[in-house]
């Protein structure tokens, strides 16, 4: 095979991913993507309520240990809820346009999607109450849900950075003159 095939190749692989149609920044502006926003802090809302009221109740009748770990799973809890709607609402700033993709980018360093399992033991978990367990195991989900489309989104970035605008050309090259 000769350097032409080579870069033959080449230029057939770069007109393809400039015709790619990328899947995932389209389903992060979907109805798809509202389902899941609505999902997200729909749970945020049952979690909190729950948590200052029913739930609040139920950890008082928990024996020392399992008092411990209620109090410790809906620290995590809380924690986990507020990182993935912290992210929602950032995308969705970015798809309502309130926010450019940069301004999310950087703002998001602030959200960690780091996975998370429950805080104790699978035997004390058990003893926890229903309600809980079940908010834990819902947040679990919709994180890892979560999660998985960022990935996909920064890996389509990565892959198919936004082409610079001409006024964003032109912005650049007056901080480079003025900066000399």
């Amino acid at each position: 095979m000769g350097r032409s095939d080579g870069s033959a190749q080449s230029a057939a692989l770069d007109e393809a991913a400039a015709n790619t149609v990328l899947f995932y920044p389209k389903l992060a502006a979907s109805a798809a993507f509202k389902t899941l926003f609505r999902e997200g802090m729909s749970l945020v809302e049952d979690t909190a309520a729950y948590l200052d009221g029913p739930g609040r109740e139920e950890s008082r009748s928990l024996p020392r240990a399992a008092a411990l770990a209620y109090a410790t799973e809906s620290m995590r809890l809380t924690t986990r809820l507020m990182q993935v709607a912290s992210w929602l609402l950032l995308q969705r700033a970015v798809n309502e346009g309130e926010l450019s993709p940069a301004q999310a980018q950087s703002e998001k360093h602030r959200v960690r999607l780091a996975e998370q399992n429950v805080a104790c033991p699978d035997e004390l978990f058990e003893q926890l109450p229903e309600a809980l367990r079940a908010f834990s195991a819902k947040s679990l989900r919709l994180q890892a849900r979560v999660a998985h489309l960022d990935r996909a989104l920064a890996e389509a970035e990565a892959a198919h950075p936004a082409p610079r605008g001409a006024v964003a050309e032109q912005f650049e090259r007056l901080r480079a003159a003025f900066a000399s």
